[in-house]
């Protein structure tokens, strides 16, 4: 690689790695090809995007790119670096001090709250974000989820005909349509409506921000709850309201946990919290399985307290055919889907790469 190549740090992370695939033509031809089989099932000439954002990227390519997996491995390698792209590492004077050479801070995300704008403002450094395509299709996901918990869509699907609604037990028998409306002739009881319900979101990062953002679009209720409390310009403008956890989990009627995955957060809806929660409430899971102690989530829909359950990824990688969870009716497992297509994170990565490109170039 020619010696005035561009040095950029990227905080290491599985889809963070795509940068060096796509920029450093050091990256081993091993996680080259590990990247063309994972993008395999919505981008089959993987390598001809690269070629294509290579071309897009100008004298961004070739790039050194050092892949730095912690904070302290941050500040050692910034001396050298033009460019920098945070996920959850700090950014802060004591960062841009050890910098002389910086010129971007690229933040993979759209919260900036790890980065302090007004100091890279003040050194000269260019501060840019992308809101990420994966974090919004999580959040459509968990929408999914809901819905299908709400409309009873994984079970009523295909109870169209006398054969299929006799096979599930529920007889054909139509209303009298002289006097009354004809709706719902399966007569399948248990249908619930978003609109007017309380969502109760614990954690307003990435994810839990576009997720309070879908529920306000349907009317519902959103409370939230994290350790730092939003300023109250940021709660109207997610049109979310604070609360306690316990009065969180008391009053949703739907919970979403969307916290990192650490030892901290492990287990952190335990069987003590679910019997916090309101009877009959949806718990929906679209960060880490590992979040809800799974015992304890088992007893609680043995138990009819909990109204249902939605996860993604599974806690089994891959599940189990005989997982108990499988035997409710009001459990919907989805294979870890969430963020797809691979076209979203793809797409975050060009906009990325050519933000940083026009940057480097001014």
């Amino acid at each position: 690689m020619a010696s005035n190549s561009p040095i950029l740090l990227v905080e290491d992370d599985p889809w963070t790695r795509l940068i060096g695939v796509v920029l450093d033509p050091a990256t081993s031809q091993e996680r080259r090809a590990a990247f063309t089989d994972f993008m395999s099932p919505d981008e089959p000439d993987f390598a001809g995007w690269c070629d294509a954002l290579r071309a897009r990227a100008g004298a961004f390519y070739p790039s050194e790119v050092r892949l730095v997996p912690s904070q302290a491995e941050l500040r050692k390698n910034l001396p050298a670096a033009q460019a920098l792209v945070v996920e959850s590492f700090p950014v802060g004077r004591e960062e841009l001090a050890r910098a002389p050479k910086l010129k971007v801070v690229q933040k993979y995300g759209a919260v900036l709250r790890n980065i302090d704008a007004a100091a890279c403002a003040a050194a000269g450094v260019k501060v840019l974000s992308v809101r990420r395509r994966a974090n919004i299709a999580t959040a459509e996901h968990a929408f999914a989820l809901m819905l299908a918990l709400a409309r009873r869509i994984h079970g009523i699907n295909g109870l169209t005909s006398v054969e299929k609604l006799s096979a599930a037990k529920l007889p054909y028998k139509p209303f009298d349509r002289r006097h009354t409306p004809g709706a719902n002739w399966a007569r399948i009881s248990g249908m619930r409506s978003l609109h007017g319900s309380i969502v109760g979101i614990i954690g307003l990062g990435e994810i839990g921000r576009e997720i309070a953002l879908r529920a306000a679009a349907f009317e519902m209720n959103v409370l939230y709850f994290q350790r730092m409390r939003l300023p109250s310009a940021e709660e109207a403008a997610l049109h979310a309201s604070y609360r306690p956890l316990e009065a969180l989990l008391a009053q949703s009627d739907w919970v979403v946990p969307q916290l990192p995955g650490d030892p901290s957060t492990r287990h952190f809806i335990d069987g003590a919290r679910l019997a916090l929660m309101k009877a009959g409430a949806c718990l929906i899971n679209v960060a880490r399985a590992d979040l809800v102690e799974r015992n304890a989530l088992i007893a609680a829909l043995r138990s009819g307290r909990l109204g249902g359950f939605a996860l993604d990824p599974p806690y089994d990688v891959p599940g189990r055919a005989d997982d108990e969870l499988l035997s409710f009716d009001n459990v919907v497992l989805t294979p870890h889907m969430a963020g797809s297509p691979r076209t979203n994170g793809l797409r975050d990565i060009e906009e990325l790469i050519t933000g940083l490109a026009a940057a480097l170039s001014e």
